[in-house]
Formats: structure tokens, C-alpha cells, sequence
């Protein structure tokens, strides 16, 4: 077989295996589908993050994906309304979050649509910020835990009925957002941000219920 024959080019690429074997890579990637635009690039650019953060030892997180109470005449301040989403400490703190991202998100854009994801998705992160501004002095916030927790909770709308409350949204709400009012306001001092996951989980439920 003339190796020749099979040109290579950046959209379909052929690769060569021995004398008597190709693979079409082109072909290959035509069995996976692209299924959640927002979520999926959510994830893509999260991840650059995360990278970026361990080439430059932690200081991409601490200059752009992270939020905290700054001078307000300061640019960056504002663009890190939105960036800390993208921002995690390590691959566990990203893990843990887009677990759930990856496995509700897809539903939730389905059901409401890519553009009005993006809103919610950037709203969240807007209010998490402010909220953390206001009332954590020097709290630095980053990650995606407060989208996690609106997706949870928006997910208990999906097959919601008009004029009922889903059973699942009652006991999402005792299971999350109790632990996280217990662990915020009675448990002890930790790294971990749980007025995030208390304000992406009531804007969930305002989304939910009265906007999308």
C-alpha cells in the first residue's frame, strides 16, 4: 500500500500504521457529537485555566480567575466578577465541581436554551461576586461550585407541572442547601466558599420559578 496515496491534512487527518492499516481520524471523531455547546466549552476553558494556573504557579488564579473585595477603580476588579468561575485550586476542587456540571448541564441547556444558560451562568457569577465583596472582607473566591449548585437546583424544574412544587426540589433543598446553611453559619472554618453554593442554589430557584 503507497502511503502516498493518503494525503494528510489538518481537518482529516489519516494516520499511517504499517504497510497495510489507516485510520481515519476524521471519521473517527464523526461518532462524537458536541452535545452541549456551553457546557462543554465551560468545561474546555476551565480546564486551560486550571492548566495555565500550574505553569504559572498559581498566578493566573490569583491575578484574573479570582474574585475578592478590591479597589473598585480597578478594571480587573469587575472582569473577575465573571473569570473566578473559571478559576480552581486543584484538580480535585475542578473535579468535584464539573462532575455535576457535566452531568446536569447538558439537561438544563437542553431545556432552556444556550443563550439563556449563558445568562444564567454569568448572572450567578456576577451576584456571587458582589455578594462576596460586600460581606467577605478578604475571602478570595474562585470556582465553579455556585454554578454546580444552580444547575442542581434548576434541574428539579425540568419536568415541572404549572402551580406545583416538584417533591425533588424539597428534598434537593434540605439535602444541599440545609448542610451548606449548617456548615456556612455553625460549622467550623474551611477553605470552601458556601455562600457561593448558597447563592448559585437561590438563583437556581429564582430562574426556575419566575424567569426562564
Amino acid at each position: 500500500m503507497n502511503k502516498s496515496n493518503y494525503p494528510i491534512t489538518f481537518f482529516n487527518a489519516i494516520i499511517m500504521i504499517g504497510d497495510d492499516m489507516v485510520i481515519d481520524v476524521h471519521k473517527i471523531l464523526n461518532y462524537f457529537s458536541y452535545n452541549s455547546v456551553v457546557i462543554l466549552s465551560f468545561f474546555f476553558i476551565s480546564l486551560a485555566v486550571y492548566i495555565l494556573n500550574n505553569i504559572t504557579h498559581g498566578k493566573s488564579n490569583r491575578r484574573i480567575f479570582s474574585s475578592e473585595r478590591d479597589h473598585l477603580l480597578n478594571p480587573l476588579t469587575y472582569i473577575r466578577l465573571v473569570t473566578h468561575i473559571f478559576g480552581h485550586e486543584n484538580w480535585e476542587h475542578f473535579m468535584s465541581n464539573f462532575m455535576y456540571i457535566l452531568l446536569i448541564g447538558p439537561m438544563i441547556e437542553e431545556k432552556y436554551g444556550s443563550i439563556n444558560l449563558i445568562k444564567m451562568i454569568a448572572l450567578t457569577a456576577v451576584v456571587t461576586g458582589v455578594v462576596n465583596m460586600l460581606f467577605s472582607k478578604n475571602k478570595r473566591i474562585l470556582g465553579s461550585s455556585g454554578i454546580a449548585f444552580m444547575l442542581i437546583i434548576l434541574s428539579s424544574f425540568v419536568n415541572m407541572k404549572a402551580g406545583k412544587i416538584p417533591v425533588t426540589l424539597v428534598l434537593i433543598f434540605f439535602c444541599y442547601i440545609m448542610t451548606e446553611l449548617k456548615a456556612g453559619f455553625f460549622g467550623r472554618k474551611d477553605n470552601i466558599s458556601h455562600i457561593s453554593h448558597l447563592i448559585g442554589a437561590i438563583c437556581g430557584g429564582i430562574y426556575g420559578f419566575y424567569i426562564f
